[in-house]
């Protein structure tokens, strides 16, 4: 994992927590995988699947009885993001308040990350 030893990747607000769990109850699952894929406007997508058992390359976070396993492509862009869940009069969902995304599109479904080398020099400590 690209991270802080001792320090969790990321984080999930109680409404997360609170609708991830339920789902893990209502479907009898281990909990979800979240990863990233190419796709949309921006380049990037979030992507999210249940799952019975993590991946031996998985990276899982467990807070407060939520369990979710980050694929290992993943890691790198999804450290440091909190994990939500918000509900409005038009729309329900997860929202990802990512510091490494670089730009996202109008509709709010892809996103763009910063470049590795950045990436990896803020994880590190620095700046890019």
């Amino acid at each position: 994992m690209f991270g802080i030893p001792g320090k969790s990747p990321i984080t999930m607000t109680p409404a997360a927590i609170s609708q991830i769990t339920r789902l893990m109850a209502r479907d009898n699952r281990a909990g979800l995988r979240i990863g990233v894929k190419k796709g949309g406007c921006a380049g990037m997508e979030y992507t999210m699947e249940y799952v019975d058992a993590a991946d031996p390359h998985d990276e899982v976070v467990n807070q407060d009885g939520a369990c979710v396993m980050i694929a290992p492509m993943a890691q790198m862009f999804l450290f440091g993001t909190e994990i939500d869940y918000q509900t409005s009069l038009l729309e329900s969902g997860f929202r990802f308040n990512n510091p490494n995304v670089a730009d996202a599109c109008g509709c709010g479904e892809s996103i763009k990350f910063k470049d590795i080398a950045e990436l990896e020099s803020e994880q590190a400590g620095g700046k890019a």
